[in-house]
């Protein structure tokens, strides 16, 4: 019962909040989730799409996207699984005293350890299935009882001495089998009764034990007693054969475990060790039997002492052990006999194991970085003469060091030409580095590209960090959205490229980089410069081998050969076997213009598969949803005539972007950081389209 009572204190419950819903943060959901000590009581991130949150939402945990909605819940554990410092730096200021904070990468380590430790719990239970087998095999009798005085366990020798099937007596009152019982006497005044003889109704004597079975918070919980015949002496000689027979297996249990464990007596003198100690501390038994428990320390302090002191189990405490200072953590529990210590149990985990493990997966990861251009020039579809003009040209930068420009609208394949350049050049088993200059903000943009040095901003990493010119060394960077720079950065971009080297925020020694540079942008880079918002220099440097990436509408040819592959590629994400898009379909989507191009033609073939029966293998006119031209009105008016009113079609669209942003603009209230964001475009780039539309505050009210 006390390893029951143990068992209970090491499992108390506790309640964890985890930060940061990606990778780690999932892969920790998963764990934390199965164990029965720790209770996941909320996920947050700031991507409502992040897997960890659907993850949550399929197990019943809450979800958000603001930690400061949970922080200040009784939660006992945070996890911070984003690796973003200034978030870990915000929970240390907000939490509660109580509140621990785990870093994301020593929760990792700290979910390993988990894992070993329900191994441990495992055992344990395997150790509590041998006790009750013992239990069965010892001498003395035993009989517990519950809270309300009913049978809840009766060992054989109990069934034997009683001369009563034990079956007929769980769920039953104590007096029923045994009249002059004390046990429920026991549960009244929660004291116990050592050695007590009693009579029982069959005409033998024993000599019994009872005691009362209190739990943590003094509560009464039931009681039993152990009791020993002594109407005949040859049971005692098989008791001691029985003791013997338990320290054996006691023995042969410790001695074939993989958990390095050492036992010490209540001085604080070594008992007992297993090979398993041996094998990770180097020491053998000679040297640490009889010995002070802290002979086997050579950096920390001896948890069996402190232990010994305390009378408290102390758990995963680091240290260094034995001669070869081996790096370790340490589980120490007392042992408690009747309310005396006796000594104190303590288990040893190696943490090399861990470092090893740690190493391998750096290594993993920066295979997957190594391999993160993953198209080639084989997957880009097209065979009409723009894009054939395109691949071309590709090709040919990909055998030179040039710097590439690659132009065109959003949607018509830019990054795929970035892969299929790297992926064609010689520099193919280096790294590719891809960047969305607008998708990092403006204030972390610099050292995310050049990095930093130690100490040069507030939450700088200690010993600085590697920006990604220096992460694509000997290898190439994608910089894509290369227009939305502001223009310090582009003169700080152009002297990388002038003299190869890069300078880290807050350093001053240059680093020298050999890296090819493949860049990107759907804005007029010409118009640009007109309007000073792009440098004339750093566009000469960049424009060294432009490429011009046509859109869709201008090469519809490609649709027929674009589905299909697009149908291919959806049918191993969908799990479907579609095999074609009927001829009518397929010219309905030939009248289409198209100006989210191949992203968007994508996402119509697979809005129209996912509405498809699972038995169906064509595409339809009917399953294709509705295009912002009307297919609808095609599939009935298809004989109709167009009309056009003569506009250039570049004309016609800047007409309805300048309509577009004029309506944005007002129903925003003249908020230009409101309407950029709903317009989906950075506040640059709306400047810029309000210069060059000449739109203002007043003369749109005066327009309206």
């Amino acid at each position: 019962m006390k390893v029951r009572k143990y068992l209970q204190d090491v499992m108390t419950l506790k309640r964890v909040l985890i930060v940061g819903a990606g990778k780690g943060g999932t892969a920790l959901l998963k764990l934390l989730h199965e164990t029965d000590r720790m209770q996941v009581v909320a996920v947050t991130d700031i991507s409502p799409h992040a897997e960890g949150l659907g993850l949550a939402r399929e197990k019943g945990i809450h979800t958000g996207d603001d930690w400061l909605e949970w922080i200040h819940n009784n939660i006992d554990i945070v996890i911070e699984a984003t690796g973003r410092e200034d978030v870990f730096q915000a929970i240390v200021a907000e939490r509660p005293a109580k509140t621990v904070i785990i870093p994301g990468d020593v929760a990792y380590i700290t979910a390993e350890l988990l894992e070993e430790k329900e191994d441990l719990v495992g055992k344990l239970k395997h150790q509590t299935q041998n006790q009750n087998l013992i239990l069965n095999t010892i001498h003395d009798g035993m009989i517990v009882i519950d809270a309300s005085g009913k049978i809840s366990f009766v060992n054989d020798s109990a069934e034997r001495i009683l001369g009563k099937p034990k079956s007929g007596m769980f769920n039953q009152g104590i007096k029923r089998f045994i009249p002059a019982s004390r046990l429920p006497e026991v549960l009244v005044n929660k004291r116990k009764e050592v050695n007590q003889k009693l009579e029982l109704d069959n005409g033998k004597k024993v000599i019994t034990t009872r005691i009362p079975m209190i739990n943590d918070q003094d509560e009464i919980i039931g009681a039993y007693a152990v009791f020993k015949d002594i109407t005949e002496v040859v049971d005692l000689a098989e008791e001691i054969t029985d003791l013997k027979e338990v320290k054996t297996m006691l023995e042969a249990i410790i001695q074939s475990s993989d958990e390095a464990i050492s036992v010490v007596d209540e001085k604080g003198n070594g008992l007992m060790i297993n090979p398993a100690y041996t094998r990770i501390t180097g020491l053998k038994e000679s040297e640490v039997i009889g010995q002070p428990a802290t002979v086997d320390i050579s950096e920390g302090e001896s948890m069996h002492m402190k232990v010994l002191q305390t009378r408290r189990p102390v758990r995963g405490t680091r240290m260094k052990v034995g001669p070869a200072k081996k790096d370790v953590l340490v589980n120490v529990a007392p042992v408690i006999v009747d309310g005396k210590l006796k000594g104190s149990v303590g288990v040893l985990h190696d943490v090399s194991e861990i470092h090893a493990l740690t190493n391998e997966l750096k290594r993993a990861r920066q295979i997957i970085r190594n391999l993160e251009a993953k198209y080639t020039f084989r997957d880009i579809i097209g065979h009409t003469e723009e894009m054939t003009l395109a691949l071309e040209q590709a090709r040919v930068g990909a055998k030179t060091p040039a710097t590439v420009l690659l132009r065109g609208e959003s949607g018509t394949g830019k990054e795929l030409f970035a892969h299929a350049i790297h992926n064609e050049s010689d520099r193919r088993h280096n790294k590719f580095i891809r960047v969305n200059c607008a998708a990092i903000a403006e204030s972390l943009l610099e050292s995310e590209l050049f990095g930093y040095e130690e100490g040069a901003f507030y939450g700088a990493k200690r010993g600085g960090k590697k920006g990604f010119f220096e992460e694509a060394n000997h290898g190439s960077i994608f910089l894509d959205e290369i227009g939305e720079l502001t223009l310090p950065m582009q003169a700080k971009l152009l002297r990388v490229l002038q003299e190869n080297e890069i300078v880290r925020v807050g350093g001053t020694k240059p680093v020298s980089i050999d890296v090819r540079v493949i860049t990107a942008t759907n804005i007029n880079l010409e118009k640009a410069i007109m309007t000073r918002v792009f440098r004339e220099d750093l566009y000469y440097r960049l424009n060294r081998l432009p490429i011009y990436i046509s859109p869709l509408r201008e090469r519809k040819a490609d649709i027929d050969a674009l589905g299909d592959h697009l149908i291919q590629k959806l049918n191993e994400d969908y799990g479907r076997k579609v095999k074609r898009i009927a001829p009518q379909a397929l010219e309905a989507l030939k009248q289409y213009d198209w100006p989210g191009n191949v992203r968007e033609l994508e996402n119509i073939i697979g809005r129209a598969m996912i509405y498809m029966e699972t038995t169906e293998d064509t595409i339809h006119l009917e399953h294709i949803p509705p295009l912002s031209l009307g297919l609808n009105e095609f599939a009935h008016n298809e004989h109709e005539p167009f009309t056009w009113r003569g506009d250039s079609l570049q004309q016609a669209v800047e007409d309805y972007e300048r309509e577009l942003i004029a309506d944005a603009f007002k129903a925003h209230r003249f908020n230009k950081t409101k309407t950029a964001k709903a317009l989906g475009i950075s506040v640059r780039n709306f400047y810029y389209k309000l210069e060059k539309y000449q739109l203002d505050k007043s003369n749109l009210q005066d327009f309206s």
